[in-house]
């Protein structure tokens, strides 16, 4: 890989951004190498988790390529490269977990919003500056942060560009957590932990139905709830779970 570095602590995959110099700017080669990265992890059962990162103190992602704007036509647009890759991270059958290191600007921001959970560093800013530019968030920014913070403070942020301190985008429900920067991959690692403690089709069904949910109103919801349910009633992770909690021992869930 040339712009991106990957490593697996037990079952917690880290895709890394390795482009320091730009901030970890976002190209077509990155885009491109984080889709093998997640092409390959996706049927690979040693991977339980994946946390996304940006390398070096400054930045997560600083945003989209600025030097590759001019190049971007109408063709590009409908293409949507980067708005896809985004889409398929939200819909990834693991769970996903963005550690903002840094400054998570426009197209680093999207990705981050495409994750399952965020937590930041004290000291990060976030924000979705592309008006400043003469263009919007297109990579799922003007809905994804409308779903996360609201509609009134989505209009806000993204026709102003304001950017946030770590402290207001957790206040927003933007963030799950500050921590401290030394902190920051630990706490990434022990929230996917915890994760992968939990029944895995628990995990995977609670993803979809809260990501399908979001999008439709109460009665569908509550039905997807309902049969979700209903099914993990049938599994062995729910009698290895009902076992072990009579029994006042961890569960070993198949598969972990």
């Amino acid at each position: 890989m040339e712009t991106i570095t990957t490593s697996l602590d037990g079952a917690v995959g880290t895709i890394t951004v390795n482009r320091p110099e730009v901030r970890n700017a976002l190209s077509k080669t990155v885009l491109g190498e984080i889709g093998a990265v997640l092409d390959a992890w996706e049927d690979d059962a040693s991977v339980g988790a994946v946390v996304f990162t940006g390398a070096g103190e400054k930045a997560f992602v600083a945003g989209a390529d600025i030097t590759q704007l001019a190049g971007y036509d109408l063709a590009y647009g409908l293409a949507a490269h980067m708005q896809k890759l985004y889409d398929r991270i939200e819909d990834y059958p693991k769970p996903t977990i963005a550690a903002l290191n840094g400054v998570a600007m426009g197209g680093g921001l999207e990705l981050a919003m495409s994750c399952d959970i965020r937590v930041a560093a004290v000291g990060t800013k976030m924000g979705l500056p592309e008006a400043t530019l003469g263009v919007l968030p297109g990579a799922g920014g003007t809905q994804r942060l409308t779903r996360l913070v609201g509609t009134g403070r989505a209009v806000e942020m993204i026709l102003t560009s304001r950017v946030l301190t770590a402290g207001e985008a957790e206040r927003y429900g933007l963030v799950t957590a500050v921590v401290p920067r030394e902190d920051l991959g630990a706490t990434a690692a022990a929230t996917a932990a915890t994760i992968l403690s939990k029944g895995p089709l628990a995990v995977r069904l609670g993803k979809l139905v809260i990501r399908q949910g979001a999008d439709a109103d109460q009665k569908t919801g509550l039905l997807l709830e309902r049969l979700a349910q209903t099914l993990l009633y049938t599994t062995e992770d729910k009698a290895e779970g009902a076992a072990a909690f009579l029994a006042k021992r961890p569960a070993e869930f198949a598969g972990r």
